[in-house]
């Protein structure tokens, strides 16, 4: 086990996230324009105050997934590295007379993680930096933002604080035995929000937005027809993503990602499963080996 991983589950650590992608978003009608592009309930927001969000087409598949930070005069989007473009251009597409403006701050700032049991233990770095209650892995933890000369001086005081350095190798085993999907791994733009389980990224009460129409009709239907699950399989080599999940002979769903979970001694696995083999207990096979549910 690396010390990053032991610290993940034993401790705290600190994680550099500056690759991921940061928009702001200004303008009198921010809030309103936001709220009517995502999945979740940004008008009544208020400044602190945070949220996870899909971005839908029309037709309800996930296009993107962001953390939303509410403050004071704009609101600070965080996405997955590869799709600080696209989440950038979706926004902007439904733009028409609405006062917003939308700055891509990657390149002019960093984002440090921090997380792990100890995560809250761990003071704030002294510079009046921007901070989430957001976790890659799952864990406790928070997010430091601030400009991209200071990493290196937020880092150090994290240290000396008594938080380790981790990798996102480190941070994705950890990810993935906490059963979290990654977009653009677990989560693809053919997918529906039910079929993912991430229902914290959904409203059902803020009325009108882009791809409401799909996801209260399959919430209507009460079932999608595959569902996200978390496997544990009985191996130490990790099988590739498009493994086959089998039951009774016959293919079930497929996995995603897989990681060997030191903790565990086995692999765990994110994978996609056929409505009816995807509750916990339930027994498949993972390229000719054991896989449960869990």
């Amino acid at each position: 086990m690396s010390e990053g991983y032991e610290a993940l589950h034993g401790a705290a650590v600190w994680l550099d996230l500056s690759a991921r992608g940061r928009l702001v978003a200004r303008g009198r009608d921010r809030a309103r324009f936001l709220h009517n592009v995502t999945s979740n309930e940004v008008k009544k927001m208020t400044p602190g105050s945070s949220c996870y969000a899909f971005l839908l087409s029309p037709q309800g598949r996930i296009q993107a997934d962001l953390w939303m930070l509410c403050l004071e005069d704009h609101f600070l989007i965080d996405t997955e590295p590869e799709l600080r473009e696209k989440v950038r251009q979706h926004i902007l597409k439904y733009k028409v007379a609405d006062q917003v403006e939308l700055e891509d701050v990657s390149d002019a700032t960093a984002a440090i993680g921090v997380e792990g049991p100890r995560a809250e233990a761990i003071p704030v770095p002294a510079g009046g930096h921007t901070i989430a209650p957001f976790s890659l892995t799952g864990q406790p933890g928070y997010r430091i933002y601030c400009a991209a000369g200071g990493k290196a001086e937020v880092t150090a005081q994290l240290e000396a604080a008594g938080a380790r350095p981790a990798t996102l190798d480190d941070a994705r085993v950890v990810r993935i035995e906490n059963g979290r999907p990654r977009y653009g791994d677990d989560i693809r733009d053919t997918f529906l929000v039910q079929e993912t389980g991430q229902m914290q990224a959904v409203s059902f009460h803020k009325g009108c937005y882009i791809g409401q129409e799909i996801v209260e009709r399959v919430r209507a239907q009460g079932h999608v027809h595959r569902n996200l699950v978390r496997l544990r399989i009985d191996a130490a080599e990790t099988p590739p993503p498009g493994t086959q999940l089998v039951a009774g002979g016959a293919g079930v769903g497929e996995i995603t990602s897989a990681v060997f979970s030191p903790r565990l001694g086995k692999v765990v696995a994110l994978a996609y499963a056929r409505t009816g083999h995807h509750q916990a207990g339930t027994v498949l096979e993972a390229g000719g080996l054991r896989a449960e549910v869990f």
